[in-house]
């Protein structure tokens, strides 16, 4: 080969790294991007005491593995803390992008049998911790409100 050939080869393998390091995801470690809103989805009931619905969305349908809920405080204190909504697969989950606080998805029973969701205070601030598979995401929320922004 002459050099040449050895150079066109180099900046082709230069081109290529460039452009799988800058503008491919193939290095970027996957993550799970989630959010939040609250929505009033029985506006005929009397808003007396009636919590609007907590919508939580993925960034992608996803099959989970796990789903938990838990108060941020008592997490930090003790990451071993009960949640208030737990569920864990014990097979195959359906692929889901948008959730309630407190549905069932089909796939992901609660973790302890006959567990039901504990009602959430609209003065904790709550975190959600998500899995799928090797792919994992966490999301701090208040209900009814908005969290204090951190500097």
């Amino acid at each position: 080969m002459t050099k040449k050939q050895w150079l066109l080869i180099l900046v082709t393998v230069a081109l290529g790294t460039v452009y799988v390091i800058y503008f491919s995801g193939w290095l970027k470690p996957q993550t799970i991007r989630i959010f939040h809103t609250s929505r009033n989805l029985r506006p005929q009931v009397q808003q007396g005491g009636v919590m609007p619905s907590l919508i939580f969305g993925l960034n992608r349908s996803l099959k989970l593995t796990e789903l938990k809920v838990v108060p941020l405080a008592a997490w930090q204190a003790n990451p071993k803390v009960l949640p208030v909504w737990h569920l864990l697969s014990t097979s195959n989950s359906v692929p889901i992008k948008i959730f309630y606080y407190g549905q069932r998805i089909g796939g992901l029973p609660p973790a302890i049998p006959g567990d039901r969701p504990q009602p959430l205070d609209t003065n904790t601030v709550y975190r959600l911790f998500i899995r799928a598979g090797k792919l994992a995401g966490k999301h701090d929320f208040l209900p009814g409100g908005k969290l204090p922004e951190t500097n």
